[in-house]
């Protein structure tokens, strides 16, 4: 039995030492059959693909950059520049390597200790760079570029900056001076807010500007395009206001694109080819200087003469701006538009402190399009006022509540409300004006004749639907929509009779709203309502550019008039209110065209102070009329004294360089006084 065993063992590890002999053959012909594969395939990569793979050390990709064009120029209507580029050279550094994997940043460190160097021995005293703000424009970090995008270390580099970089080009890598544009702006502050100005780029799309809408739409998508022809570089100066922002697309022109071969090292090898930028087209406005000069310093006198005293006392003390816009009646060409007081919008290419910003910020808003306050005065959108009449006379006669023959005995008030809490409206000063024809109401701008006659009659026949009925009118004028003009930010006004619980009653806001107490409109709006009496009824679009041309002078655009809407009324109805716009003011008696106009005196709560806002509108001549005018000067008192003079100024200058009855006067018109 034990025999036996003995045997069965020894079978057992013979079996086992044949196993593992197998296993181990197996092991080293796997082994052998890997190293083979090896060399076969390392044959391959040396002898087969190693002069592609050669090829692709060497060159791996282009790194497409693109070049900012100059932005075109905005000249007035005279061909004067307004808003123009000037060439100036800048440094820029494109990384060779990403920076952020170096531990201690040696090479990073040299290139800017000699770039700090350079800049303290050749470039401006007073614009000195400390080496921390030279790293943060370099951006390793990639915070506002991409790899290989070009950052701007410095702009604006001296003579001898300029003559050092070139010359010791092989000793800065990546350091490229590049042309570029900066923006000025005509030094006699011409029509600034209209203008508009620029920003930077990243700091528009990051931010905002001046509290307009964050990021503005426009240059958020602008951040996503992925045409390189078409892409914004984050250095590069966009519109954000006025003219500068409209029209943004037809000014910045067509990138240009630089491509540079790169190898897998990320380092460039080869020469860089270029396609050279498309400068941008060219604004002409409408605006005139001479007129839109004159229109600033009729405000900026105004105000002055407002502010001086006649026997111990000051007109309108508080007075602190003045608004004026000038349209030609049958193309809608916006002449003038001023918003005063101004600035210099050249701040803004010198990057101005938190304190200079907050100083113009007030002032850098378009007064005329936009509510705005400075200090603690009236806003810039006050109430109509009596200028309301011509039109609530208009929507008597449409509605059929009375007739152009119509007769209406003034009593100095008129009453509205439930019997025994009579609301009492009374004319300007309490006087009693006795019989009036629709035409003299306007003419002696009667209260109670538009709360008798239209407000209340107007009530009567809609009921609460009269409120409505008078909101379709009042935009058809251009009151309560926007104007169409295109510029940024513009407000549509507030028709406050649509709120009657602050009214009181439907009829209550009827009763306000036809003698101009119940809505509040831009001086645009309000010159563009004049402008529409004047057309009897054709509502244009304001426009402010007569054409664009591209850089050799090519016209790309010719703009035409453009009629927003026509409202159709009798011609009698039209003579009726046309002849009634005679308000008594001083500076048009004996003028030598006959203007329609007339005056508004709105009044306003401000911290507890009823104050006087003076308005007017106007048009010339009456019967062939060539220019609407409208004025709002907040808190400036009476229209006829404080509104009335600016717009007899700007008629002066406009009849003196085009002509009122189509013959430009020149020299020949003579000064007269207008503040009185």
């Amino acid at each position: 039995m034990k025999k036996w065993n003995d045997q069965s063992s020894e079978d057992l590890e013979v079996s086992h030492r044949k196993q593992f002999s197998v296993r181990l053959n197996i092991f080293f012909f796997s082994v052998f059959v890997i190293f083979s594969v090896l060399i076969v395939r390392l044959a391959i990569l040396q002898f087969v693909e190693g002069p592609t793979l050669k090829e692709k050390e060497a060159y791996v990709a282009n790194d497409i950059t693109p070049i900012v064009p100059t932005r075109g120029n905005i000249y007035d209507a005279t061909g004067t520049k307004v808003a123009y580029s000037l060439s100036m050279q800048s440094l820029y550094f494109t990384l060779s390597k990403d920076y952020r994997l170096d531990k201690n940043k040696p090479e990073l460190y040299q290139i800017i200790g000699d770039l700090k160097r350079v800049f303290n021995k050749y470039g401006d005293p007073d614009r000195k760079m400390t080496a921390a703000e030279i790293e943060k424009e370099m951006d390793i970090k990639y915070i506002k570029n991409y790899g290989f995008t070009p950052r701007r270390i410095k702009k604006d580099l001296s003579n001898s900056e300029i003559a050092y970089f070139l010359e010791h080009k092989d000793q800065f890598q990546g350091i490229e001076v590049r042309e570029e544009s900066v923006r000025e702006y005509s030094k006699d502050q011409l029509a600034v807010q209209t203008v508009g100005y620029l920003k930077s780029f990243d700091s528009v799309n990051n931010s905002g500007a001046n509290g307009q809408s964050k990021g503005l739409n426009r240059y958020i998508n602008r951040a996503r395009l992925t045409d390189i022809t078409k892409k914004y570089m984050n250095s590069e100066l966009v519109g954000v206001d006025g003219l500068e922002y409209t029209y943004q697309d037809e000014l910045r022109g067509t990138n240009g694109v630089k491509k540079t071969p790169i190898n897998a090292l990320n380092r460039v090898n080869g020469r860089a080819t270029l396609t050279p930028p498309v400068k941008g087209n060219n604004l002409w406005m409408t605006i005139d200087r001479n007129i839109q000069l004159t229109a600033q310093q009729a405000i900026t006198d105004q105000l002055s003469y407002l502010h001086s005293y006649s026997s111990g006392n000051a007109y309108a003390p508080n007075a602190q701006t003045g608004y004026a816009v000038a349209i030609e009646v049958e193309t809608g060409n916006v002449v003038a538009m001023a918003s005063m007081p101004d600035y210099d919008s050249n701040i803004w290419g010198n990057s101005p402190s938190q304190a200079q910003i907050q100083e113009v910020l007030s002032r850098s808003a378009n007064g005329t399009i936009r509510e705005v306050y400075r200090g603690k005065g009236a806003s810039s959108m006050v109430l109509m006022g009596s200028v309301i009449k011509p039109l609530s006379v208009l929507i008597g006669m449409e509605e059929g509540l009375f007739t152009p023959y119509a007769g209406y005995s003034d009593h100095g008030y008129a009453e509205f409300g439930k019997a025994g809490h009579e609301t009492r409206v009374r004319n300007a000063l309490g006087e009693v004006l006795n019989y009036l024809t629709p035409t003299e109401a306007i003419r002696k701008s009667s209260n109670a004749f538009m709360v008798d006659m239209v407000g209340r009659r107007l009530y009567n026949k809609y009921q609460d639907k009269s409120v409505n009925v008078w909101d379709k009118y009042m935009k058809e004028f251009g009151l309560g929509v926007t104007t169409g003009s295109g510029l940024p930010y513009e407000n549509e006004g507030r028709g406050e009779y649509m709120n009657i619980e602050a009214a009181g009653s439907t009829q209550a806001a009827m009763a306000y709203a036809s003698f101009g107490q119940q809505g509040r409109y831009t001086t645009l709006q309000l010159a563009q309502y004049a402008t529409t009496l004047a057309n009897r009824g054709k509502r244009l679009k304001p426009q402010f550019v007569s054409k664009i041309t591209d850089a050799e002078g090519n016209v790309v655009k010719k703009i035409q008039p453009e009629v927003l809407n026509t409202v159709n009324f009798p011609d009698e109805y039209w003579n009726t209110v046309i002849q009634g716009m005679k308000s008594k003011v001083p500076v048009f008696e004996n003028y030598r065209y006959d203007v329609a106009r007339k005056t508004g005196t709105s009044q306003q709560s401000i911290y507890g102070k009823l104050v006087d806002n003076g308005v007017f509108i106007s048009f010339a001549p009456r019967n062939n009329p060539k220019l609407a005018i409208a004025v709002m000067i907040p808190e400036g008192g009476f229209g006829s004294r404080s509104a009335a003079p600016v717009a007899k100024k700007i008629f002066d200058a406009y009849d003196q360089y085009y002509g009122l009855d189509g013959v430009p006067k020149g020299k020949a018109v003579t000064e007269e006084t207008t503040t009185e």
